[in-house]
Order: structure tokens, then sequence, then C-alpha cells
């Protein structure tokens, strides 16, 4: 029996995010940050209490640099491992990049919010 506590056999969801989110060198409340939810959520992510709805899950995947079928059964690549990640320019760049993104899908549920209240607003 082997102590990996992320090995394949013994890993939750709550493992590869948290796993994910350390191969990045992201802390718990900067992940939380930049994925537009309460530190107390991404904890009980991370400690298998709760998961994310699927865009939630999907915004993650993205932030991380992983696939969601990895983040959910482990199977397929888990992104960045940390003695591959020497680039730092490119790591900076890929982070910015899906800060643009977690804006975008921020905007996109914001239009999407007045889009619903208008349409409510025509129907009385």
């Amino acid at each position: 029996m082997t102590d990996d506590y992320y090995g394949d056999d013994a890993a939750t969801f709550g493992d590869r995010l948290a796993a994910a989110r350390e191969a990045l060198g992201f802390t718990q409340s900067q992940l939380a940050s930049r994925a537009g939810v309460r530190l107390a959520t991404l904890q009980n992510w991370e400690s298998d209490r709760s998961e994310p709805r699927a865009n939630k899950l999907q915004m993650i995947a993205g932030l991380l640099n992983v696939s969601i079928i990895w983040l959910l059964t482990g199977v397929g690549e888990g992104g960045v491992q940390p003695e591959t990640s020497g680039d730092a320019a490119r790591l900076s760049t890929l982070a910015e990049l899906r800060e643009i993104r977690v804006a975008q899908q921020r905007l996109l549920d914001r239009i999407s919010r007045l889009e619903k209240k208008l349409r409510e607003a025509g129907e009385t």
C-alpha cells in the first residue's frame, strides 16, 4: 500500500483540486478570489464536503489548467507538475489569461441576469 495522498487509487475530487492548486502555487484565497467564490466554499470543495456546480467546475478547471474529467475522476492529464513549471513568464501569461476568462464568465453571468430581468419586466 502506498502513502501517496494524491495517488490515483485514493485521491478524491477535493484531493485533486488541492493538488492542482498547489502545483500552480495558488493559495486557497487566491483561487477562491479568481473563481469568484468564498474561501469557505473552496475549502468545502477541497475537503469533499460539497462539489461545485458545472459552471464553476469548468471555470476551476480552466484556472488550474486541468481537464474537468481529471478533476472529477483522476483520468487523464492533471496539468502542470511542480518540477516542470520553470517557465515563469509563460505561467504568468497563463495566469493572466485565466483571470481574463474568469472576468469574462462573470460578465456573461451578469448579462444573463440583466436579460432575464428585462424579459420578466416585459411580461408584467
